[in-house]
Order: C-alpha cells, then structure tokens, then sequence
C-alpha cells in the first residue's frame, strides 16, 4: 500500500524558523537515507495530522512528493506537543525498491468470540503483541497482519512463527525466539487455592482462653 504526501523544500532552519512556520500551520521535517543528502522539508499541519489519524501511515510505504519530485519513504519519527494537538517535527527514511526494509506493522485480531476457549471454555483473549516486526521488499509490505484466533483453545498460545504472514514478508526474531502474540486465559482459575491460603492464617489465629473463675461475694461482716 502506497500513501502520497505533499512537501516542499525548507529554506530556512532554526528554532525561531521552526517556531514560524508551525505559526503558519506547517510542520518542520526532514527526509534522510540513501545516497542523496538529507533534504529540510515542509508539510502542510493539517493535512499531516489527518494522515497521522490512520494506522495504515504508520506501517506503508509512503510517496513523498517534494516540489514535484516523488521519493518513496517511511515515516520514522513523529516530535508531538506534550499537551495540544500540535505536530511540531517529522522524519522521514528513504527507502530503495531493490532492497529489504525493516518495519512494525500492527497486528489485527479475528474471531476471538468465537475461539473455544472462549466460547467453550469462558475464557478471556489477552493480546501480549500489538505489533510485529517484519522484512519484506517495499512493494510486500502489508499495512497490517490478521491474527485468526479460531483455533485457540483455553490455557493455549499462539506464537509468532504460527502466524501467516503475506507472501514475501518475514518475521525479524533474534535466533530461537518465538514469542508469544496472544493467549486465552481461563477466568477463575486458581481462584480456589487463594481462598484456601487466606483461609489458613484465620484457623491458626483461634484461640480458647479460659474464663476467669468469678470470685464469690464476700459475706458481710455481722456487727
């Protein structure tokens, strides 16, 4: 999947520059990689911030038309302000057609309701994976990977090398790690030993003390 960005050519730099034109309603960025040098851009505030709503920016390769001139790219880095809903830096990464890219495409979860261990076995589908580090060719890079939950039964895993990836895309795991992505957790169990080892310490506090024997009443002296 291929986005098309509209950019064009920073002239000035610095902060008070930067200040100035996020006034104006643009984005100061940069785009880096390859052979060519890096490239000060501009981009409008809020066709970026649309853009950025989407998940499928995140993970797909995106065409940077630069003053006319298109350079495939990725986003790499995305500077927000820590309170309004402002865009105040973006990077982007050159990318070359012929060559692997290393990316995180996020992970979308199907028919959890229906996995036995749901359904059968009442329990609760735990997401451990969001997202998934893949390489593959710019042209296979998928915008997202299903993640079909059908099979999975209660107390049971799904790990990375079960999931199907795309033709041409593959996952980047260290050597002979296979992490989990999600898991079906029955709900209520153990909930029986807990109770016996807060019971325990209540049996052992029980105590019998013996009554004091009451003192008779002293008979009156007779005068």
């Amino acid at each position: 999947m291929s986005i098309e960005v509209k950019a064009t050519k920073r002239e000035v730099q610095g902060t008070g520059a930067s200040r100035r034109l996020r006034r104006a309603g643009r984005v100061p960025g940069i785009i880096y990689g390859g052979t060519v040098q890096p490239k000060n851009i501009e981009l409008d505030h809020n066709d970026l911030w649309q853009h950025l709503r989407k998940e499928a920016f995140y993970s797909s390769v995106l065409d940077l038309d630069v003053d006319g001139a298109k350079e495939m790219c990725l986003l790499r880095d995305v500077q927000r302000h820590p309170f309004r809903q402002l865009i105040l830096h973006v990077d982007f990464q050159r990318i070359d057609a012929t060559h692997a890219i290393h990316q995180k495409v996020p992970l979308h979860f199907i028919n959890g309701d229906i996995a036995p261990g749901v359904k059968i076995d009442g329990g609760m589908v735990q997401h451990v994976m969001n997202e998934l580090d893949v390489k593959c060719l710019p042209k296979d890079l998928p915008s997202f990977i299903e993640v079909d939950l059908k099979d999975l039964a209660g107390g049971s895993s799904l790990h990375a090398s079960q999931l199907k990836l795309p033709a041409g895309v593959e996952a980047v795991l260290h050597k002979g790690e296979d992490p989990v992505v999600a898991t079906i957790v029955i709900r209520g169990a153990g909930a029986a030993s807990d109770e016996v080892v807060e019971a325990a310490p209540v049996e052992t506090q029980i105590t019998t003390e013996k009554k004091p024997a009451e003192k008779a009443p002293e008979k009156s002296e007779k005068k």
